[in-house]
């Protein structure tokens, strides 16, 4: 979605092809998307789990790909989250949205006034709805202690190692997992500074 940086009202929003995808949501799923997408902004939930929703479309007889539908949550989450921060009411959002290159559909904006309009001011009364930024946040984290069994080294045969999996979800709430092996000196140091980290958190 090419909107501008920082949600600015000065240009009209440009959802380009995003608009297409849109267009294929019945309007009580898109409904629930955009549900999800405030309680996401409002912290209620880690992420809006793109993947499980795209099954759910499937499921129902509609053909998206889980990249697409990250594509519209990442741009209803840019309107929610400009609203938000320019504390804009739900007509004002409504003629924004209607002005927007790319030709958003009525029904869509219609849904996306209506959450708006019962949901919105609970986002833009957050203290920081002003002071919003694009973080991940970590959904889960697991570890687990190996052991080499062939290396082209070989003093590092028999070496213990740890294997990291992460789960995380980005600004948008895609969730991604990441895995990575650590050595047990690596591992040690990793520790160490949660520990340290976990030693400050207790004094405040």
């Amino acid at each position: 979605m090419a909107a501008g940086t920082g949600g600015a009202l000065a240009e009209p929003w440009d959802f380009g092809n995003t608009t297409e995808t849109i267009k294929t949501i019945p309007q009580d799923l898109f409904a629930e998307l955009c549900e999800q997408i405030i309680r996401y902004l409002q912290c209620q939930i880690p992420a809006v789990n793109t993947i499980e929703l795209c099954q759910r479309f499937q499921a129902a007889g509609i053909k998206i790909a889980a990249s697409d539908l990250a594509k519209v949550v990442n741009a209803i989450s840019f309107v929610f989250s400009t609203a938000a921060k320019n504390e804009l009411s739900s007509e004002e959002l409504s003629t924004k949205l209607s002005g927007a290159a790319g030709g958003l559909p009525k029904q869509a904006i219609q849904v996306i006034r209506h959450v708006w309009s019962e949901q919105g001011s609970s986002l833009t009364a957050a203290e920081d709805a002003k002071h919003m930024v694009a973080v991940g946040q970590l959904i889960d984290f697991q570890w687990k202690l190996g052991m080499a069994v062939s290396s082209d080294n070989c003093k590092s045969l028999k070496s213990p190692y740890v294997t990291i999996a992460m789960k995380v979800a980005d600004a948008s709430g895609r969730i991604t997992s990441k895995t990575f092996e650590m050595t047990v000196s690596q591992f040690q140091n990793f520790y160490s500074q949660f520990k340290e980290m976990a030693s400050i958190l207790e004094t405040v």
